[in-house]
Protein backbone atom coordinates (compact mmCIF):
# COMPACT_ATOMS: atom_id res chain seq x y z
CA UNK A 1 0.00 0.00 0.00
CA UNK A 2 2.86 2.39 0.79
CA UNK A 3 4.44 1.71 -2.61
CA UNK A 4 1.14 2.36 -4.41
CA UNK A 5 0.65 5.62 -2.53
CA UNK A 6 4.20 6.72 -3.31
CA UNK A 7 3.68 5.96 -6.99
CA UNK A 8 0.40 7.91 -7.15
CA UNK A 9 1.90 10.84 -5.25
CA UNK A 10 4.83 10.99 -7.68
CA UNK A 11 2.54 10.91 -10.71
CA UNK A 12 0.24 13.64 -9.38
CA UNK A 13 3.14 15.88 -8.44
CA UNK A 14 4.61 15.62 -11.95
CA UNK A 15 1.54 16.09 -14.13
CA UNK A 16 2.04 18.35 -17.15
CA UNK A 17 -0.58 20.32 -19.08
CA UNK A 18 -2.22 17.90 -21.50
CA UNK A 19 -1.69 20.04 -24.58
CA UNK A 20 1.60 21.83 -23.97
CA UNK A 21 3.62 22.45 -27.12
CA UNK A 22 6.61 20.11 -27.20
CA UNK A 23 9.56 21.25 -29.36
CA UNK A 24 12.19 18.83 -30.63
CA UNK A 25 14.98 18.63 -28.02
CA UNK A 26 18.51 19.55 -29.01
CA UNK A 27 20.46 16.67 -30.55
CA UNK A 28 24.22 16.78 -30.05
CA UNK A 29 26.72 16.52 -32.92
CA UNK A 30 28.75 13.30 -32.95
CA UNK A 31 31.88 14.81 -31.41
CA UNK A 32 29.93 16.08 -28.41
CA UNK A 33 28.17 12.74 -28.09
CA UNK A 34 31.54 10.98 -27.89
CA UNK A 35 32.69 13.37 -25.15
CA UNK A 36 29.55 12.74 -23.09
CA UNK A 37 29.69 8.96 -23.55
CA UNK A 38 33.35 8.79 -22.53
CA UNK A 39 32.64 10.85 -19.42
CA UNK A 40 29.87 8.42 -18.51
CA UNK A 41 32.16 5.45 -19.16
CA UNK A 42 34.86 6.81 -16.88
CA UNK A 43 32.30 7.39 -14.14
CA UNK A 44 30.82 3.90 -14.57
CA UNK A 45 34.23 2.20 -14.46
CA UNK A 46 35.11 4.09 -11.29
CA UNK A 47 31.87 3.43 -9.44
CA UNK A 48 29.74 0.63 -10.90
CA UNK A 49 32.40 -2.04 -11.47
CA UNK A 50 33.96 -1.98 -7.95
CA UNK A 51 30.54 -2.07 -6.30
CA UNK A 52 29.37 -5.01 -8.41
CA UNK A 53 32.60 -7.02 -8.10
CA UNK A 54 32.37 -6.78 -4.31
CA UNK A 55 28.67 -7.58 -4.36
CA UNK A 56 29.37 -10.77 -6.32
CA UNK A 57 32.61 -11.67 -4.49
CA UNK A 58 34.72 -11.69 -7.69
CA UNK A 59 38.16 -10.13 -7.37
CA UNK A 60 39.26 -10.55 -11.01
CA UNK A 61 37.04 -10.05 -14.04
CA UNK A 62 38.42 -10.85 -17.48
CA UNK A 63 36.72 -9.92 -20.76
CA UNK A 64 38.05 -11.36 -24.03
CA UNK A 65 36.80 -10.63 -27.54
CA UNK A 66 38.03 -10.49 -31.09
CA UNK A 67 37.27 -7.86 -33.70
CA UNK A 68 33.71 -8.25 -35.07
CA UNK A 69 32.95 -11.07 -32.67
CA UNK A 70 32.03 -8.80 -29.83
CA UNK A 71 31.24 -9.50 -26.21
CA UNK A 72 28.05 -7.48 -25.47
CA UNK A 73 29.62 -6.21 -22.24
CA UNK A 74 32.97 -5.25 -23.78
CA UNK A 75 31.17 -3.22 -26.44
CA UNK A 76 29.90 -0.93 -23.68
CA UNK A 77 33.39 -0.50 -22.16
CA UNK A 78 35.20 0.76 -25.25
CA UNK A 79 35.87 4.44 -26.03
CA UNK A 80 33.20 6.16 -28.10
CA UNK A 81 35.58 6.37 -31.07
CA UNK A 82 36.02 2.59 -31.04
CA UNK A 83 33.27 0.82 -32.96
CA UNK A 84 34.53 -2.68 -32.17
CA UNK A 85 37.30 -4.58 -30.47
CA UNK A 86 40.68 -4.53 -32.25
CA UNK A 87 42.38 -7.82 -33.08
CA UNK A 88 42.06 -9.64 -29.76
CA UNK A 89 41.10 -7.25 -26.97
CA UNK A 90 41.48 -8.43 -23.37
CA UNK A 91 40.32 -6.29 -20.45
CA UNK A 92 41.22 -7.18 -16.87
CA UNK A 93 39.75 -5.80 -13.65
CA UNK A 94 41.48 -6.68 -10.39
CA UNK A 95 40.25 -5.76 -6.94
CA UNK A 96 42.93 -6.04 -4.26
CA UNK A 97 40.43 -5.03 -1.59
CA UNK A 98 38.79 -1.91 -0.12
CA UNK A 99 41.07 1.09 0.11
CA UNK A 100 43.37 -0.09 -2.68
CA UNK A 101 41.33 0.95 -5.70
CA UNK A 102 40.45 -1.14 -8.71
CA UNK A 103 43.18 -2.00 -11.21
CA UNK A 104 42.12 -1.82 -14.87
CA UNK A 105 44.44 -3.41 -17.44
CA UNK A 106 44.43 -3.89 -21.20
CA UNK A 107 46.28 -6.97 -22.44
CA UNK A 108 45.98 -5.90 -26.04
CA UNK A 109 48.04 -4.71 -28.97
CA UNK A 110 46.33 -1.30 -28.87
CA UNK A 111 45.77 0.86 -25.83
CA UNK A 112 42.12 1.23 -24.89
CA UNK A 113 41.90 5.00 -24.55
CA UNK A 114 42.70 6.29 -21.06
CA UNK A 115 40.38 3.81 -19.38
CA UNK A 116 42.70 0.78 -19.14
CA UNK A 117 46.43 0.74 -18.45
CA UNK A 118 48.41 -1.04 -21.16
CA UNK A 119 49.88 -4.26 -19.76
CA UNK A 120 51.28 -6.04 -22.83
CA UNK A 121 54.50 -5.19 -24.64
CA UNK A 122 54.49 -7.51 -27.63
CA UNK A 123 58.15 -6.84 -28.36
CA UNK A 124 59.14 -8.17 -24.91
CA UNK A 125 56.55 -10.96 -24.74
CA UNK A 126 55.15 -12.03 -28.14
CA UNK A 127 52.61 -14.43 -26.58
CA UNK A 128 49.48 -12.52 -25.55
CA UNK A 129 48.06 -15.46 -23.62
CA UNK A 130 51.28 -15.94 -21.63
CA UNK A 131 51.23 -12.25 -20.71
CA UNK A 132 47.69 -12.66 -19.40
CA UNK A 133 48.64 -15.79 -17.46
CA UNK A 134 51.57 -13.94 -15.87
CA UNK A 135 49.28 -11.10 -14.78
CA UNK A 136 46.93 -13.60 -13.16
CA UNK A 137 49.75 -15.48 -11.42
CA UNK A 138 51.26 -12.28 -10.04
CA UNK A 139 47.95 -11.16 -8.50
CA UNK A 140 46.68 -14.62 -7.51
CA UNK A 141 42.93 -13.84 -7.45
CA UNK A 142 40.58 -16.06 -5.46
CA UNK A 143 37.82 -15.92 -8.09
CA UNK A 144 38.25 -15.25 -11.81
CA UNK A 145 35.02 -14.18 -13.46
CA UNK A 146 34.42 -14.94 -17.15
CA UNK A 147 31.42 -13.93 -19.24
CA UNK A 148 29.83 -17.34 -19.63
CA UNK A 149 26.14 -17.87 -18.92
CA UNK A 150 23.28 -20.22 -19.69
CA UNK A 151 20.82 -17.65 -18.29
CA UNK A 152 21.59 -14.50 -20.23
CA UNK A 153 22.92 -13.98 -23.76
CA UNK A 154 24.22 -10.59 -22.61
CA UNK A 155 26.52 -12.33 -20.10
CA UNK A 156 27.66 -15.10 -22.47
CA UNK A 157 30.07 -13.14 -24.64
CA UNK A 158 33.18 -15.34 -24.37
CA UNK A 159 33.47 -17.53 -27.47
CA UNK A 160 34.36 -21.20 -27.11
CA UNK A 161 37.67 -20.90 -28.98
CA UNK A 162 38.83 -17.96 -26.88
CA UNK A 163 37.84 -19.84 -23.73
CA UNK A 164 39.83 -22.89 -24.83
CA UNK A 165 42.91 -20.80 -25.62
CA UNK A 166 42.64 -19.04 -22.28
CA UNK A 167 42.34 -22.32 -20.34
CA UNK A 168 45.29 -23.85 -22.19
CA UNK A 169 47.51 -20.94 -21.13
CA UNK A 170 46.43 -20.91 -17.50
CA UNK A 171 48.31 -22.76 -14.73
CA UNK A 172 46.20 -25.58 -13.31
CA UNK A 173 45.57 -24.12 -9.85
CA UNK A 174 43.93 -21.03 -11.37
CA UNK A 175 41.56 -23.05 -13.53
CA UNK A 176 39.78 -24.13 -10.37
CA UNK A 177 39.13 -20.49 -9.49
CA UNK A 178 37.14 -19.69 -12.62
CA UNK A 179 33.50 -18.75 -12.02
CA UNK A 180 30.71 -17.34 -14.16
CA UNK A 181 30.57 -13.53 -14.16
CA UNK A 182 26.92 -13.75 -15.12
CA UNK A 183 25.46 -11.50 -12.41
CA UNK A 184 28.43 -9.15 -12.63
CA UNK A 185 27.94 -8.72 -16.39
CA UNK A 186 24.17 -8.26 -16.07
CA UNK A 187 24.69 -5.82 -13.21
CA UNK A 188 27.06 -3.70 -15.28
CA UNK A 189 24.64 -3.57 -18.20
CA UNK A 190 21.47 -2.92 -16.22
CA UNK A 191 22.75 -0.32 -13.73
CA UNK A 192 22.07 3.28 -14.70
CA UNK A 193 24.18 6.06 -13.17
CA UNK A 194 22.78 9.51 -12.24
CA UNK A 195 24.49 11.17 -15.18
CA UNK A 196 22.73 8.84 -17.62
CA UNK A 197 19.36 9.34 -15.97
CA UNK A 198 19.72 13.10 -16.16
CA UNK A 199 19.79 12.77 -19.96
CA UNK A 200 17.48 9.76 -20.47
CA UNK A 201 14.33 11.95 -20.41
CA UNK A 202 15.71 13.80 -23.44
CA UNK A 203 16.08 10.52 -25.34
CA UNK A 204 12.49 9.56 -24.56
CA UNK A 205 11.28 13.07 -25.41
CA UNK A 206 12.96 12.87 -28.82
CA UNK A 207 11.28 9.51 -29.44
CA UNK A 208 7.90 10.87 -28.36
CA UNK A 209 8.29 13.89 -30.63
CA UNK A 210 9.20 11.77 -33.67
CA UNK A 211 6.25 9.45 -33.02
CA UNK A 212 3.89 12.44 -32.83
CA UNK A 213 5.27 13.87 -36.07
CA UNK A 214 4.59 10.65 -37.93
CA UNK A 215 1.11 10.30 -36.46
CA UNK A 216 0.00 13.54 -38.11
CA UNK A 217 -0.45 14.92 -41.62
CA UNK A 218 3.33 15.14 -41.76
CA UNK A 219 3.57 11.36 -42.03
CA UNK A 220 0.09 10.26 -43.11
CA UNK A 221 -2.29 11.09 -45.95
CA UNK A 222 -5.45 9.09 -45.13
CA UNK A 223 -6.50 6.95 -48.06
CA UNK A 224 -3.00 7.04 -49.59
CA UNK A 225 -0.32 6.25 -47.01
CA UNK A 226 0.19 2.59 -46.17
CA UNK A 227 1.45 1.17 -42.90
CA UNK A 228 4.66 0.23 -44.72
CA UNK A 229 5.03 3.78 -46.04
CA UNK A 230 4.80 5.13 -42.50
CA UNK A 231 7.38 2.66 -41.23
CA UNK A 232 9.86 3.90 -43.81
CA UNK A 233 8.91 7.52 -43.11
CA UNK A 234 10.04 6.90 -39.54
CA UNK A 235 13.31 5.33 -40.71
CA UNK A 236 14.04 8.34 -42.89
CA UNK A 237 13.14 10.77 -40.11
CA UNK A 238 15.47 9.02 -37.66
CA UNK A 239 18.28 9.16 -40.22
CA UNK A 240 17.67 12.85 -40.93
CA UNK A 241 18.23 13.64 -37.26
CA UNK A 242 21.55 11.79 -37.17
CA UNK A 243 20.09 9.08 -34.95
CA UNK A 244 19.78 5.32 -35.36
CA UNK A 245 17.28 2.66 -34.39
CA UNK A 246 17.80 -0.80 -32.95
CA UNK A 247 14.79 -2.28 -34.79
CA UNK A 248 12.66 -1.48 -37.81
CA UNK A 249 9.53 0.49 -36.75
CA UNK A 250 6.29 -1.44 -36.86
CA UNK A 251 2.97 0.13 -37.88
CA UNK A 252 -0.38 -1.68 -37.91
CA UNK A 253 -4.06 -0.77 -37.84
CA UNK A 254 -7.21 -2.08 -36.21
CA UNK A 255 -10.56 -1.19 -37.73
CA UNK A 256 -14.23 -1.95 -37.36
CA UNK A 257 -15.30 -5.31 -38.82
CA UNK A 258 -11.68 -6.50 -39.02
CA UNK A 259 -10.91 -8.08 -35.64
CA UNK A 260 -7.13 -8.12 -35.19
CA UNK A 261 -7.14 -8.67 -31.44
CA UNK A 262 -6.13 -12.34 -31.61
CA UNK A 263 -3.30 -12.04 -34.14
CA UNK A 264 -0.08 -13.57 -32.90
CA UNK A 265 2.85 -11.17 -32.61
CA UNK A 266 4.87 -13.79 -34.48
CA UNK A 267 2.73 -13.06 -37.57
CA UNK A 268 3.55 -9.70 -39.09
CA UNK A 269 0.44 -7.69 -39.93
CA UNK A 270 -0.28 -7.28 -43.63
CA UNK A 271 0.47 -3.87 -45.15
CA UNK A 272 -2.69 -1.77 -45.35
CA UNK A 273 -3.73 1.66 -46.58
CA UNK A 274 -4.50 3.88 -43.58
CA UNK A 275 -8.14 5.04 -43.72
CA UNK A 276 -10.57 7.17 -41.77
CA UNK A 277 -11.82 5.31 -38.69
CA UNK A 278 -8.57 3.35 -38.25
CA UNK A 279 -6.83 2.88 -34.92
CA UNK A 280 -3.10 3.06 -35.70
CA UNK A 281 -0.42 1.38 -33.61
CA UNK A 282 3.29 2.26 -33.75
CA UNK A 283 6.20 0.37 -32.15
CA UNK A 284 9.28 2.58 -32.26
CA UNK A 285 12.75 2.94 -30.74
CA UNK A 286 15.85 5.08 -31.16
CA UNK A 287 19.49 4.76 -30.12
CA UNK A 288 21.30 7.88 -28.90
CA UNK A 289 24.32 8.36 -26.62
CA UNK A 290 24.66 4.59 -26.37
CA UNK A 291 21.20 4.19 -24.81
CA UNK A 292 17.90 3.00 -26.27
CA UNK A 293 14.21 3.82 -26.12
CA UNK A 294 11.24 1.55 -26.82
CA UNK A 295 7.77 3.06 -27.23
CA UNK A 296 4.33 1.98 -28.45
CA UNK A 297 1.48 4.43 -28.92
CA UNK A 298 -1.83 4.76 -30.78
CA UNK A 299 -3.56 7.27 -33.04
CA UNK A 300 -7.11 7.49 -34.39
CA UNK A 301 -7.98 8.76 -37.88
CA UNK A 302 -11.08 10.90 -37.55
CA UNK A 303 -14.09 10.23 -39.77
CA UNK A 304 -15.87 13.13 -41.42
CA UNK A 305 -17.76 15.05 -38.72
CA UNK A 306 -15.86 13.51 -35.80
CA UNK A 307 -13.92 15.69 -33.38
CA UNK A 308 -12.85 12.89 -31.01
CA UNK A 309 -12.24 9.18 -31.14
CA UNK A 310 -15.20 6.95 -30.21
CA UNK A 311 -15.71 6.78 -26.46
CA UNK A 312 -15.10 3.03 -26.50
CA UNK A 313 -11.60 3.49 -27.93
CA UNK A 314 -10.86 6.17 -25.35
CA UNK A 315 -11.99 3.78 -22.61
CA UNK A 316 -9.81 1.05 -24.07
CA UNK A 317 -6.79 3.34 -23.67
CA UNK A 318 -7.80 4.09 -20.08
CA UNK A 319 -7.94 0.36 -19.39
CA UNK A 320 -4.42 -0.05 -20.73
CA UNK A 321 -3.26 2.88 -18.58
CA UNK A 322 -4.82 1.13 -15.59
CA UNK A 323 -2.83 -1.99 -16.42
CA UNK A 324 0.35 0.12 -16.54
CA UNK A 325 -0.39 1.42 -13.03
CA UNK A 326 -0.92 -2.11 -11.76
CA UNK A 327 2.35 -3.37 -13.19
CA UNK A 328 4.31 -0.46 -11.71
CA UNK A 329 2.73 -0.96 -8.29
CA UNK A 330 4.35 -4.40 -8.01
CA UNK A 331 7.94 -3.26 -8.58
CA UNK A 332 9.93 -3.99 -5.44
CA UNK A 333 13.66 -4.54 -4.94
CA UNK A 334 14.48 -8.24 -4.80
CA UNK A 335 11.31 -9.46 -6.48
CA UNK A 336 11.82 -11.58 -9.56
CA UNK A 337 10.32 -10.80 -12.92
CA UNK A 338 8.10 -13.87 -12.63
CA UNK A 339 6.76 -12.75 -9.25
CA UNK A 340 5.90 -9.28 -10.57
CA UNK A 341 4.23 -10.85 -13.61
CA UNK A 342 2.11 -13.23 -11.55
CA UNK A 343 0.97 -10.61 -9.05
CA UNK A 344 0.21 -7.98 -11.69
CA UNK A 345 -1.81 -10.37 -13.86
CA UNK A 346 -3.79 -11.54 -10.84
CA UNK A 347 -4.68 -8.00 -9.75
CA UNK A 348 -5.53 -6.91 -13.30
CA UNK A 349 -7.92 -9.81 -13.79
CA UNK A 350 -9.51 -9.18 -10.40
CA UNK A 351 -10.48 -5.64 -11.48
CA UNK A 352 -11.94 -6.88 -14.76
CA UNK A 353 -9.14 -6.23 -17.23
CA UNK A 354 -8.02 -8.59 -19.98
CA UNK A 355 -4.24 -8.22 -19.63
CA UNK A 356 -1.07 -9.42 -21.28
CA UNK A 357 2.29 -8.29 -19.86
CA UNK A 358 5.71 -8.56 -21.54
CA UNK A 359 7.89 -5.93 -19.89
CA UNK A 360 11.68 -5.97 -20.30
CA UNK A 361 14.82 -4.14 -19.12
CA UNK A 362 16.14 -1.24 -21.16
CA UNK A 363 19.47 0.55 -21.44
CA UNK A 364 22.57 -0.30 -23.48
CA UNK A 365 20.33 -2.67 -25.43
CA UNK A 366 16.68 -2.40 -26.41
CA UNK A 367 15.89 -5.85 -25.04
CA UNK A 368 18.41 -5.43 -22.28
CA UNK A 369 19.96 -7.44 -19.45
CA UNK A 370 17.95 -7.92 -16.27
CA UNK A 371 14.64 -9.45 -15.15
CA UNK A 372 12.15 -10.33 -17.87
CA UNK A 373 8.58 -9.67 -16.72
CA UNK A 374 6.64 -11.94 -19.04
CA UNK A 375 6.79 -12.63 -22.76
CA UNK A 376 3.75 -12.26 -24.99
CA UNK A 377 3.68 -16.04 -25.47
CA UNK A 378 4.78 -16.92 -21.91
CA UNK A 379 2.26 -15.44 -19.50
CA UNK A 380 2.90 -18.17 -16.92
CA UNK A 381 6.48 -16.99 -16.33
CA UNK A 382 9.83 -17.07 -18.08
CA UNK A 383 12.35 -19.62 -16.74
CA UNK A 384 15.82 -18.15 -16.33
CA UNK A 385 15.52 -14.46 -17.20
CA UNK A 386 12.22 -14.24 -15.32
CA UNK A 387 13.85 -15.61 -12.16
CA UNK A 388 16.37 -12.76 -12.01
CA UNK A 389 15.66 -10.25 -9.20
CA UNK A 390 14.92 -6.54 -9.48
CA UNK A 391 17.78 -4.22 -8.50
CA UNK A 392 17.72 -0.45 -7.88
CA UNK A 393 18.84 2.07 -10.48
CA UNK A 394 17.54 0.10 -13.44
CA UNK A 395 15.36 1.03 -16.42
CA UNK A 396 12.48 -0.87 -18.02
CA UNK A 397 10.21 -0.73 -21.01
CA UNK A 398 6.74 -1.21 -19.54
CA UNK A 399 5.28 -3.22 -22.42
CA UNK A 400 1.80 -4.72 -22.29
CA UNK A 401 -1.67 -4.77 -23.78
CA UNK A 402 -5.26 -4.75 -22.57
CA UNK A 403 -8.18 -6.03 -24.65
CA UNK A 404 -11.49 -4.13 -24.50
CA UNK A 405 -14.82 -4.62 -26.28
CA UNK A 406 -15.73 -1.37 -28.08
CA UNK A 407 -19.50 -0.63 -28.30
CA UNK A 408 -19.14 1.68 -31.32
CA UNK A 409 -17.50 -1.22 -33.16
CA UNK A 410 -20.44 -3.55 -32.36
CA UNK A 411 -18.65 -5.01 -29.34
CA UNK A 412 -15.54 -5.94 -31.30
CA UNK A 413 -12.43 -6.55 -29.20
CA UNK A 414 -9.66 -3.97 -29.55
CA UNK A 415 -6.16 -4.55 -28.22
CA UNK A 416 -4.42 -1.42 -26.89
CA UNK A 417 -0.70 -2.14 -26.99
CA UNK A 418 1.33 0.34 -24.97
CA UNK A 419 5.03 0.63 -24.19
CA UNK A 420 6.66 3.43 -22.23
CA UNK A 421 10.08 3.64 -20.60
CA UNK A 422 10.44 3.83 -16.82
CA UNK A 423 13.16 4.07 -14.16
CA UNK A 424 13.25 2.20 -10.83
CA UNK A 425 15.36 3.84 -8.10
CA UNK A 426 14.87 1.05 -5.58
CA UNK A 427 11.90 2.66 -3.85
CA UNK A 428 9.69 4.12 -6.56
CA UNK A 429 9.29 3.73 -10.30
CA UNK A 430 8.40 6.54 -12.70
CA UNK A 431 7.87 6.99 -16.40
CA UNK A 432 10.98 8.71 -17.72
CA UNK A 433 9.08 11.12 -20.00
CA UNK A 434 5.45 10.45 -19.25
CA UNK A 435 3.05 8.16 -21.05
CA UNK A 436 0.22 8.32 -23.56
CA UNK A 437 -3.11 9.07 -21.89
CA UNK A 438 -4.91 10.44 -24.96
CA UNK A 439 -5.03 9.11 -28.49
CA UNK A 440 -3.20 11.07 -31.19
CA UNK A 441 -5.86 12.41 -33.57
CA UNK A 442 -5.50 12.64 -37.35
CA UNK A 443 -5.91 14.91 -39.30
CA UNK A 444 -3.65 17.23 -37.38
CA UNK A 445 -0.96 19.34 -38.98
CA UNK A 446 2.67 19.32 -37.88
CA UNK A 447 2.15 22.86 -36.55
CA UNK A 448 -0.57 21.53 -34.29
CA UNK A 449 1.46 18.79 -32.65
CA UNK A 450 0.73 18.48 -28.95
CA UNK A 451 2.15 16.52 -26.10
CA UNK A 452 -0.03 13.50 -25.34
CA UNK A 453 2.28 12.04 -22.71
CA UNK A 454 0.71 14.07 -19.95
CA UNK A 455 1.80 12.07 -16.91
CA UNK A 456 5.34 11.73 -15.62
Amino acid sequence: MIRKFTLVLFILSNTLPAFAVEPMPNILPHRERARVMDQWLERRLETVVPQLMRREGIDMWILIAREYNEDPVMETMLPATWLSARRRTILVFFDAGPGTGLERLSVSRYGVGTFFESAWDKEKEPDQWKCLADIIAKRSPSKIGLNRSTLSAHADGLSSTEYESFIDSLPGKFRERIVSAEKLAIGWLETRIPEEMEVYPTLCRIAHRIIAEGLSLEGITPGVTTTGDLEWWYRDRIQSLGLSTWFHPSVSVQRKEEDDSTRSFADRAAEKVIRSGDLIHIDFGITYLGLNTDTQQHAYVLRRGEEQAPAGLQQALKNANRLQDIVLSHFQTGRTGNTILKQALLEARMVGLKPSIYTHPLGFHGHAAGPTIGLWDQQDGVPGDGDYPLYPNTAYSIELNATTAVPEWDGQDVRIMLEEDAFFDGETIRFIDGRQTQLHLIPRSIEGLTRVSSEQ
